[in-house]
């Protein structure tokens, strides 16, 4: 045993670590307790939660105040992808594991399990009641981050021995990351490639120690099944930290390359593994709507450091704050000559690199896996947090600063805070918060160095008090400002509330699935009001729904957002016909939101008559679709019921307005205007307006109609108009259509079309004479068969878009790809066969399914040599 001259603490003999074994020079003795892997992971995992719940009451927010925390894809996807899993869970969902029936009027449901949901902590929402699945997600966003805190903490004595609350208190660093508190907080499955990178490294460290061959392959594979997207990032991270301690151990090259070699094949066998999630995931996105990207542009100087500091926020720019303890320690490395040369020169040079390639196109690119990222662009920040964390655990564990590194680091924080304080991202607030941090964290590390007690404490004592306020005070108002100003800068939405439970009750009732579908309405409160509130809908926001339903949803007048990714319900009679929907719940807008005022109705169902998800036509598609949503309903429906009026648009001086001079074809309008035109009496009335956004109703003394609304984006690839119900037309037959827009927006040629329902009518009986006797879907949802009338020739239609792997057949034959009727799944019939089955097969998962085989059978094989070998040795 050795001590510590004049602070009287006795260090026991420390573990081996990799470094030791490969022959890094051994460390410098550090005062302080034993280090502790368990201790400091419990530490750091402590500070995490109470920070993190310190800062939503500090903000007000749920579950601590009033204010929502479902802001974009948190509100739109994450919350109503764990509240379908809980159904699923519990017996409840509309379709199994292979579809998802509820969205997209049927889609593939492996991809979205993949990409969402198949992290072991989304598990945790079984236990929780279905209306606290907003509690629910929470608990499980907090639980994620602790222990990443707590595998970095746990990573950080691996590495290197030394204080374990100081390892504690980096874990916790890292955890609370700008990063996480700015960007992964409301992108929960990202969190996953946080928790990745710490036990990632900690297999490199495995594999250079060559220790636990097995678990190692497994936790690569755990990694990449929870979030393959976050856990490529990881894993790139990882290689890097790997390479770097080879190179700073100065192994011989066929040592090096023989550490290089069991790494390769451990991650290999773990990735393989884990083919199954990670190809169907994949096929998925290669399937989807392209949606809508920019193009890269690296942020400047001043905005990257401000990112660095305390307290700033952006949604743009890479969140780089560590805490200043953190940052000091790093910068000071380069300086603290108890290092080794190797070390002081290879970590700082790494975080240089890494944080370089973030603002280059190409090796930007290469980080988020040749897929430009659609959103936050910096999605790989939290691996140049972990490196900071780890070169700043590195200048701790070589002991005390001296006062040139202490003063060279001091230097450079206060040469990044000037350099930032040009950015409008240093707002006035962020000062006090950074100045009274940089103080606590110099005192503190100044009284690890010192001797004698300092106000009758041990220094080390002190030095902890001071160093773990800073970071929980920066910590939590660095948080806390990040929530507060994503609800200026993002759309939000209400947790499970009034509304969605009196929605849930309507749909519950009127459900009558597959003999009819149940739409959740047009007065959307999600982007997946289906997954959260029940029934089964064209409403299906994701970043797999495919192009081929985004594409025909779009042709028959469909609104989306998201470039196309989140598709709307529309509320039509022809379109109901065509998917099945016998029920459509109104409800009245949404109160959370500001987009429309109330109008004092409330929930309803209304139920109609409609074909069922089997039809019959008479031959195949012919024709494609034309610029009309009008002719190509009628198209996919087979009839004419809509009689398309020559209109007059004037503005509100009574002129015509000027045509739009882009891509968006029809009249510009702004503020006021008018559409008149002629129709049959009777006939319902409809606007077509994409690129308007704004509201219209039908106007004159015998006029009853409804109030359109529609939320168009003055960007035409971002967000797109429903079609929009306004009543019907007068006895006169004249009708006229006010419109008053919110913003300059475009109305379409033909935008009006009257509907004659009585042909509708007839259309559907025969529809429904000709159609299945029975339609069943099965538990998994991937398997739909159909009972004809006898004598049914033509082809069978499933009213369900066309997306890749359904196989279909009709009576006994085999299944073979389905055909495509507009859009739709469609099976030839020859007049012998009275039932219809199709099959889904999600791509790329027989595919997956045989890598993860192999890569079982590999790593079977490799066991049993190794268990052979040593028994012989």
């Amino acid at each position: 045993m050795t001590s510590e001259q004049g602070v009287g603490l006795t260090i026991p003999p420390q573990p081996k670590t990799a470094d030791d074994l490969i022959g890094v020079r051994p460390p410098l003795p550090v005062p302080g307790s034993p280090p502790g892997p368990g201790q400091a992971a419990l530490f750091a995992a402590a500070i995490t939660v109470v920070v993190l719940c310190a800062a939503d009451a500090v903000a007000r927010s749920y579950p601590f105040g009033p204010r929502t925390r479902n802001v974009n894809d948190l509100g739109n996807q994450y919350v109503p992808f764990h509240a379908h899993l809980w159904d699923l869970l519990h017996g409840r969902g509309t379709g199994g594991l292979l579809v998802n029936w509820q969205s997209g009027y049927g889609t593939s449901f492996l991809p979205d399990l993949g990409t969402y949901l198949t992290s072991p902590f989304a598990l945790l929402v079984a236990v929780f009641p279905r209306d606290e699945i907003d509690l629910a997600v929470y608990v499980i966003t907090v639980l994620k981050i602790a222990c990443a805190g707590a595998a970095m903490a746990w990573l950080l004595l691996r590495l290197r021995p030394g204080l374990w609350w100081a390892a504690g208190l980096l874990g916790a660093s890292y955890a609370l990351c700008g990063w996480t508190v700015a960007t992964a907080s409301y992108n929960l499955m990202w969190l996953d490639g946080l928790i990745a990178l710490p036990l990632l490294c900690l297999v490199g460290d495995w594999i250079l120690s060559g220790r636990r061959p097995l678990l190692g392959v497994l936790v690569v594979t755990a990694a990449w099944v929870a979030n393959f997207y976050t856990a490529y990032m990881a894993t790139l991270a990882a290689a890097l930290v790997f390479l770097l301690r080879l190179w700073l151990a100065g192994v011989p090259r066929r040592r090096a390359l023989a550490a290089v070699g069991r790494a390769v094949l451990t991650f290999a066998l773990g990735m393989g593994l884990a083919a199954p999630v990670v190809t169907v995931v994949y096929f998925g996105s290669a399937h989807a709507s392209e949606g809508r990207f920019t193009r890269f542009a690296p942020v400047g100087t001043e905005e990257l450091l401000a990112r660095l500091l305390p307290t700033t926020y952006s949604f743009g720019s890479p969140a780089l704050f560590v805490g200043t303890t953190a940052l000091l320690l790093a910068l000071a490395l380069p300086f603290h000559r108890a290092a080794p040369r190797r070390v002081r020169a290879g970590w700082p040079l790494l975080v240089a690199v890494v944080t370089l390639s973030m603002q280059w196109g190409p090796t930007h690119l290469l980080w988020h896996a040749f897929a430009a990222p659609q959103g936050s662009s910096y999605r790989q920040t939290f691996v140049v947090c972990a490196l900071l964390v780890i070169a700043a655990w590195h200048t701790l564990s070589y002991g005390p600063l001296d006062r040139r590194a202490l003063g060279a680091a001091v230097g450079l924080l206060a040469l990044i805070a000037v350099v930032a304080s040009g950015s409008p991202l240093v707002r006035l607030f962020a000062w006090p918060v950074f100045l009274t941090a940089a103080v606590s964290a110099l005192l503190g590390l100044i009284l690890l160095g010192r001797q004698r007690p300092v106000l009758r404490m041990a220094p080390a004592a002190l030095a902890a008090v001071l160093l773990v306020g800073a970071q929980l005070g920066e910590a939590t108002a660095t948080s806390a400002v990040a929530t507060r100003m994503r609800l200026g800068h993002m759309d939000d939405y209400a947790p499970w509330g009034e509304r969605q439970q009196e929605q849930a009750d309507a749909i519950a009732q009127a459900d009558g699935w597959p003999r009819h579908r149940t739409d959740p309405g047009r007065e959307q409160t999600v982007g997946n009001d289906p997954l959260e509130v029940g029934g089964q809908g064209a409403q299906y926001y994701s970043s797999h729904t495919s192009a081929v339903l985004s594409g025909t949803l779009t042709a028959l007048g469909y609104g989306w957002t998201s470039g196309g990714r989140s598709l709307q319900s529309l509320d039509n009679a022809v379109t109901d016909a065509l998917f099945s929907v016998g029920a459509r719940v109104h409800s009245p807008p949404d109160p959370h939101q500001n987009w429309f005022p109330q109008d004092g109705s409330g929930v309803t169902v209304t139920r109609e008559a409609v074909p069922p998800l089997v039809t019959v036509r008479p031959s195949a598609a012919t024709g494609a679709f034309g610029p009309s949503p009008y002719r190509n309903q009628e198209l996919l429906l087979g009839a004419r019921v809509y009689t398309l009026p020559r209109a007059t648009v004037l503005n509100s001086a009574g002129k015509r307005p000027d045509r739009s001079t882009d891509q968006r074809q029809g009249v510009r309008i702004g503020g006021k205007a008018t559409i008149t035109a002629q129709c049959r009496a009777g006939s319902e009335v409809y606007l077509w307006a994409p690129h308007f956004a704004g509201t219209a109703r039908l106007t004159g003394p015998s006029a009853h109609g409804l109030t359109g609304r529609f939320r168009a984006d003055f960007r035409p690839l971002t967000k797109i108009a429903a079609m929009q119900r306004l009543g019907t037309v007068p006895d006169s037959g004249r009708l006229t259509i006010e419109l008053s827009a919110h913003r300059m927006g475009v109305v379409p040629d033909q935008a009006v079309g009257c509907l004659d329902t009585g042909r509708l009518h007839a259309v559907v009986r025969h529809l429904k004479a000709t159609g299945a006797t029975q339609v069943t879907v099965s538990g998994s949802g991937g398997t739909i068969r159909a009972e004809l009338p006898a004598g049914s020739k033509g082809i069978a239609v499933v009213a369900a878009p066309r997306i890749a792997g359904w196989r279909c057949a009709a009576g006994d034959a085999e299944t073979v790809p389905a055909r495509e009727y507009h859009g739709l799944i469609a099976v030839p019939l020859d007049g012998t066969s009275t039932s219809v089955t199709c099959d889904f097969h999600p791509p790329g998962l027989r595919l997956g399914t045989a890598v993860g085989g192999g890569a079982l059978l590999a790593l079977a094989g490799l066991a049993t040599f190794g268990a052979v070998r040593r028994r012989r040795a």
